[in-house]
């Protein structure tokens, strides 16, 4: 039916649980930084984390646009005077994001469904709200990634869903057709509405953590249930 399927990732390919205020977290991360000779108590850390993410985020002066946190990671070691190179502040961010994932797997279906596109020639290609530190090694995690002919992540592109923009610029670097794509995702307003200021179809399913859904916007397929399986007799048959 489409040539090309472009995905969500969170909530639509794969189920994930993350604790950012557990009190754990921030004592593991502050022995992090302690070891590379950044003193921070844990929730001195926190803290800090958060005021620096939120002045990233103002920075940016746009509702859709989306900062890297790496940056922070950075910050939070120069600012006590500890040089950061990027592969140092990319894997305090991955280790960040591991001592705060309660679990991440792939939702039932979804690996047999890639597969089916890919044996049938379809373009496959990944639109997510994410950072790049965080998702690309649970994409690799999950044996995922030789799945996708693209990936594009919010914080490599500095602006995130709905944003036609960033919708147009998957779409242009891989000379995509918007009549032949359809966007998958659980999310009415980022996935859903995305899709439908660029010109795409949508499929929207709805499971544990999808966000509260208003109405407003109307896909052209749904599976309510949050069963994956579902999408194929929909879109692919």
């Amino acid at each position: 039916m489409y040539q090309n399927y472009i995905f969500d990732f969170y909530g639509t390919l794969a189920d994930i649980r993350t604790d950012e205020e557990a009190p754990e977290l921030w004592e593991r991360v502050s022995e992090l930084y302690r070891e590379h000779g950044a003193v921070y108590e844990p929730m001195e850390l926190k803290e800090e984390f958060r005021r620096l993410a939120r002045k990233e985020t103002e920075s940016c002066g746009w509702k859709y646009a989306e900062p890297d946190l790496i940056k922070v990671f950075t910050y939070l070691y120069v600012n006590k005077g500890i040089l950061c190179n990027a592969s140092m502040a990319w894997q305090t961010a991955v280790s960040f994001r591991t001592y705060s994932r309660k679990f991440i797997r792939c939702y039932d279906g979804v690996v047999d469904f890639l597969s089916e596109l890919k044996k049938r020639g379809k373009g496959i290609y990944l639109l997510s709200n994410a950072q790049a530190a965080f998702t690309r090694p649970e994409i690799e995690m999950l044996c995922l990634t030789e799945y996708f002919d693209g990936i594009f992540l919010s914080s490599e592109h500095g602006l995130k869903k709905p944003s036609p923009v960033f919708f147009r610029k998957l779409l242009e670097t891989f000379q995509l057709k918007p009549s032949e794509c359809v966007m998958i995702g659980n999310d009415e307003e980022s996935d859903i509405a995305g899709a439908q200021g660029s010109g795409l179809a949508s499929l929207y399913i709805h499971t544990k953590i999808s966000p509260e859904r208003t109405g407003k916007r109307r896909a052209e397929y749904y599976v309510m249930d949050g069963d994956f399986r579902k999408i194929r007799a929909l879109i692919l048959n």
